[in-house]
């Protein structure tokens, strides 16, 4: 079975170098976005005389959203096109961070921040990307460059987390809001170069009806579906609290800024060793390792004196590991099912990610004003990165063979 190859004109003038940098960087500005929203926590919370529930509530609800959009908007690029897809994703996301400041009540906070943003990074998803400049990829170099793809998110956190902070000091939250939303309307021109209309694969006929049965059936799936929540609310949760955390300790708050950096600067690292070691050996293991030493991270956080120092090292802990999981997850779903469907496949997969983000930044915020702690919600981390470790073990990672049909 071959990789499928672009049908249009439009996507035939693009080389995949270009395709994998414009896919790069709109998740550069997409993902980078994304994970400063924990910067805007207290802020947002205390000029609103909130706890700080109420924010988490609105991300949390931003996270499930993705994962309830994902799916369909992986199914809509698989048909038509991932370009008009994400630039759409763009557009809305602009929408979604400017509503942000105009939101004086929960629920039009929930609304504006949870549900629109939510919505926008589903169509703008970086699953959708790499599953694009996957398609137009040799099997053996498919993880490698799908983890190219993944770093831009580690970037754009590592570039746009101290960026915003400057931004919410100078200038205050909600003009900070208005500069972001401008920045993330670049998505939109950076789509071109990923227009075009997939052609099916080869020697197949699947439907999309058939590969859903067919992916509902294989055990390995539904694991990787089980583990996947664990990443979800893994970096949601340290993600979104880690500022608010390190504040708590009694610490610099501008440190949070710092650490998310660290964490990018890091992940860059992480992400392409993921890459680089997915396309050579078992991904299911090194799975296996990553959310093991996930769990191993956090208890040096937990055990170790609060101090400045204490928080950069497990910033960069954390960091080797943090979208190292996304490459490898959804190569295995392509290496498994084949790549006609993978963003389809992969967005369900994904879904499962965010039922875990929607918990671990909601839960952190609930805990945290019930019990004055995040003290919970780290030993959860803990428990259920052990558990994803154990999970990856039994999947098959050996590519399905089908029948080819004329």
């Amino acid at each position: 079975m071959t990789a499928t190859s672009e049908t249009s004109a439009l996507a035939r003038r693009w080389p995949l170098w270009l395709m994998v940098i414009s896919a790069s960087l709109i998740v550069f500005f997409g993902m980078g976005t994304r994970n400063m929203f924990g910067l805007f926590l207290d802020p947002i919370s205390e000029s609103m005389s909130w706890g700080r529930e109420v924010f988490s509530m609105t991300l949390a609800l931003q996270n499930i959203m993705w994962g309830v959009t994902q799916p369909f908007a992986g199914a809509i690029a698989d048909r038509y096109g991932a370009g008009k897809v994400m630039a759409l994703g763009g557009v809305l996301y602009a929408v979604g961070i400017l509503a942000i400041s105009f939101s004086g009540v929960p629920v039009a906070m929930h609304l504006a921040g949870g549900v629109l943003i939510g919505v926008a990074q589903g169509f703008a998803s970086m699953n959708i990307g790499m599953a694009v400049v996957a398609r137009r990829t040799p099997m053996h170099r498919r993880t490698l460059v799908m983890s190219v793809v993944t770093m831009g998110g580690s970037a754009g956190q590592m570039v746009l987390s101290p960026l915003a902070q400057s931004f919410i000091d100078g200038y205050g939250w909600v003009t900070a809001l208005f500069i972001v939303s401008m920045m993330v309307l670049i998505i939109v021109p950076l789509t071109i170069p990923l227009a075009g209309r997939p052609q099916a694969t080869v020697g197949s006929t699947q439907t999309f009806g058939a590969a859903l049965r067919e992916a509902s059936r294989h055990r390995g799936y539904i694991l990787l579906i089980a583990g996947f929540f664990v990443c979800g609310f893994h970096v949601t949760f340290i993600g979104n609290h880690l500022p608010s955390y390190i504040r708590d300790l009694g610490l610099d708050p501008g440190l949070g800024a710092v650490a998310l950096m660290v964490i990018g600067m890091f992940n860059i690292f992480g992400t392409l060793m993921a890459g680089v070691l997915g396309d050579r050996y078992s991904k299911k293991y090194m799975l296996s390792f990553l959310y093991l030493a996930r769990s191993a991270a956090i208890l040096f956080l937990l055990y170790s004196p609060a101090s400045e120092t204490t928080i950069l090292i497990f910033s960069g802990m954390i960091g080797l590991l943090w979208l190292s999981t996304v490459p490898l997850t959804t190569g295995l779903v392509g290496q498994i099912f084949g790549a006609q469907y993978m963003g389809m496949l992969a967005g369900i997969v994904f879904f499962s990610h965010q039922v875990g983000a929607f918990l671990g930044v909601w839960l952190g915020g609930l805990l945290f004003d019930i019990y004055g702690s995040y003290d919970i919600v780290w030993w959860l981390s803990v428990a259920l990165g052990v558990l994803a470790a154990l999970v990856h073990f039994p999947i098959d990672e050996r590519p399905l063979e089908r029948k080819a049909t004329a």
